[in-house]
């Protein structure tokens, strides 16, 4: 494990022709000038635009190019037409309950003779607020009334041989769904946001009250986040807990030091860290001890922005079985030591050395990263990290709170702070709807409507409909692993086709009825480029079985082009309640179908059918953690045709363009050790497709995998848990 350094890769880019769709083509100003293009009314104020980017489906399509979503996206040049049959239609979510006051159709050459306006509440019960049978065609604007937060056009004769071709559907209104009035931004963190400052009494008491109470809770409902306002704080010993997140209130780590640790132990579990999942250290600097502070962890544990003025050990007391980790934009003055750590993925940081590794470390854009070795020793290096965003945080200006956006960076290396100012943009608090456990998806997406952010104070949330982010640059922050719930199969939160959108730090937990996906990022079918200011998804977990009975079809869905994929774990439980092959149903886990798509430190685990299915063109993942579901209760209940097991990672036959660093692949058949993966990875065979330093395990013997990927590298073979590995492919 200490062999001597190899010599670092140099990153290499591909440039394929990008897959855009219609929207590309038309100016920014003729989308701005569009929204200018608000219809007259009686009302006494001017309504509001309500229908655009939000969800929309349709009866049919003619083709691939005239989608549903071209309707609703504020481009003239884009358009939804159906099929040359009657009836057809196209309904859109508004995403709640709204007063409906307009509709506008700008009809294409196909339009509508006979049609109807319809609305309802539920999607299923319908009113009729407009009809005709001579209907014009051209620019037709309706003056409807009524309630309605789905509206759609019910067309039943066509005026050409054609079917029905609409440029847009536009459904305005006001806000009298929320009776209530607007809806205030700002406001105090509610009771499970703890708040510190060196001069607080008893600050060790009250933390290790918290510890005493989070510390098994593995699948419980308590959920804090522990805020450190700028200071010096003294012999402090942090230990952390399930669902317990801390943070320092400054704009840079060094604002907020500790004398003392920020600990992760595993001896509620034996000296076993490999369920030490879901919490999260942030924006600290510490002073350790002994010199070295532990942070001994699994999956959806990040440990972002942090200075350790000393050492970091990875590893549990006693140097038990660990399965993390993820490390973004923090600097370790001396040495990481994982010893025991299976894998582990360090992003854009700086560390003053790293002692060893088990079977998979990897490192993007890490000042003072080992050199490349893989495998022997188990190190994959990449000088820069083509495109990253850090999470956004909370902080103090003076005794204001704001949330810092930090910039997009491009070959990205060592950290955002510690030379200058930090770049990006502040938001004040006023600027967020406070979300507090109590509040309904109506709320939470009428203040979405209103043009405010959403910051989740610790707690759990059900939510009956989708949370619709609809406006660029929304930020959706959690705090404390706030968690949201889906019930009666709904989506839990659905992202339109913008720009900028940042996801971060929140849980999504499966409902007892099965969802269809969990979360969306961008509707299907989505072409827009995003590449100057892309959507971020980081520190979002996902999870299906566990906490209770859960199920989704497919957990993860990325529709949006150049979306960067920052932390995730996505996991249908192993153990806990509500788990088994049936009960905790869940085939898939992500879905790309974007372009330009890049995942940096993406865990994904024990799925039904395929944890990973990549269809975008031009995606690269760095890093990658997976294992096979562990209760498949035989060969054929993972039978994949005339393949032997559903690949963890597969990238669809029609993909020209993919490139891949670190990832890894296990098995742990516990019902039926005898089952077979013919690989664990699977790709078609194209120049454009490479994937380097790859590897699967069988953990004791539990099953076996006979190849790499597609047909190539050695079988796992007997008990030894010995990693069969492929450098590159093809």
């Amino acid at each position: 494990m200490h062999a001597p350094p190899l010599a670092s890769p140099v990153f290499r880019r591909s440039s394929p022709a990008r897959r855009r769709g219609l929207a590309a083509s038309v100016a920014a100003t003729l989308i701005a000038s569009l929204l200018l293009l608000i219809p007259s009314t009686t009302a006494q104020a001017a309504p509001t635009l309500l229908s655009q980017g939000k969800p929309v489906t349709a009866s049919s399509t003619e083709n691939g190019g005239t989608p549903a979503t071209g309707a609703v996206d504020g481009d003239n040049g884009t358009r939804w037409s159906s099929a040359a049959a009657d009836p057809q239609w196209i309904q859109v979510d508004l995403g709640s309950t709204v007063a409906v006051s307009q509709v506008v159709l700008r009809w294409e050459t196909a339009y509508a003779k006979a049609y109807r306006i319809e609305f309802s509440t539920n999607g299923t019960s319908w009113t009729t607020a407009y009809s005709t049978t001579t209907g014009p065609g051209g620019t037709e604007t309706l003056n409807v009334s009524g309630n309605a937060r789905y509206v759609r056009v019910y067309g039943t004769a066509r005026a050409t041989q054609y079917g029905y071709s609409l440029w847009e559907f536009q459904v305005y209104g006001g806000t009298s769904g929320n009776p209530g009035g607007p809806i205030q931004g700002g406001g105090d963190l509610g009771p499970n946001v703890l708040v510190f400052d060196p001069s607080t009494p008893n600050i060790q008491g009250r933390l290790d009250q918290i510890f005493q109470q989070q510390e098994s809770d593995q699948f419980g409902t308590g959920r804090y986040q522990l805020l450190f306002k700028p200071g010096t704080y003294n012999n402090i010993n942090a230990n952390l807990g399930f669902y317990t997140s801390i943070s320092g209130l400054g704009l840079s780590p060094d604002d907020t030091t500790f004398n003392g640790d920020v600990t992760v132990d595993a001896g509620w579990f034996n000296g076993n860290a490999t369920q030490n999942f879901w919490r999260s250290a942030e924006n600290l600097a510490l002073n350790p001890v002994s010199g070295t502070n532990r942070w001994a962890v699994a999956q959806a544990a990040p440990f972002r922005r942090m200075h350790v003025k000393g050492g970091l050990n990875l590893a549990p007391n006693g140097y038990g079985w660990a399965s993390g980790g993820y490390i973004a934009d923090s600097k370790i003055d001396g040495t990481v030591g994982p010893y025991s750590q299976q894998q582990w993925y360090t992003r854009d940081s700086s560390v003053g050395g790293w002692t060893n590794g088990v079977w998979n470390m990897t490192f993007s854009g890490v000042e003072g990263a080992p050199a490349q070795g893989f495998p022997n020793p188990p190190y994959t290096t990449l000088n820069t990290t083509p495109v990253s965003r850090e999470k956004p945080f909370l902080y103090l200006d003076g005794n204001a709170y704001k949330v810092f956006v930090p910039a997009k960076r491009t070959n990205a290396r060592g950290t955002t702070w510690g030379n200058g100012a930090p770049q990006g943009q502040s938001l004040p608090l006023d600027q967020f709807y406070v979300v507090k456990p109590g509040a309904t998806a109506a709320t939470i997406n009428a203040a979405l409507a209103q043009g405010l952010n959403l910051l989740f104070t610790p707690g759990i949330y059900h939510v009956d409909q989708p949370i619709n982010v609809t406006r660029a640059n929304t930020v959706v922050l959690g705090l404390g692993l706030a968690t949201i719930i889906p019930d009666n199969g709904v989506t839990a939160m659905k992202v339109a086709d913008v720009d900028g959108v940042k996801l971060a730090g929140f849980l999504i937990d499966a409902g007892p009825v099965n969802s269809p996906t969990l979360l969306e990022v961008g509707p299907q079918g989505a072409a827009t480029d995003h590449s100057a200011n892309p959507t971020t998804v980081q520190d979002v977990f996902v999870r299906i079985g566990g906490a209770g009975p859960g199920k989704a079809t497919t957990s993860m869905v990325i529709n949006s082009d150049d979306t960067i994929i920052d932390h995730t774990w996505v996991w249908r439980a192993d153990h806990g309640a509500g788990v088994g092959w049936e009960t905790n149903r869940a085939d898939y886990g992500v879905r790309v179908n974007g372009d330009d798509v890049l995942a940096t430190g993406l865990f994904v685990e024990h799925f039904n059918k395929y944890d990973v299915v990549w269809a975008g063109e031009n995606g690269k993942t760095i890093f990658f953690q997976n294992e096979k579901a562990y209760d498949a209760p035989n060969q054929a209940s993972i039978q994949n045709g005339n393949i032997k097991g559903y690949a963890a990672y597969k990238v669809e036959d029609s993909v020209n363009v993919h490139e891949g660093w670190g990832l890894g692949s296990y098995c742990n058949y516990t019902s039926d050790p005898n089952i077979q993966q013919d690989h664990g990875f699977q790709a078609p065979v194209k120049p454009g497709v490479k994937f380097h330093d790859l590897l699967v395990v069988s953990l004791g013997g539990m099953g076996q995998y006979n190849h790499v990927i597609n047909n190539t590298g050695s079988p796992t073979s007997g008990t030894s848990t010995i990693p069969s590995t492929v450098t590159s492919f093809p």
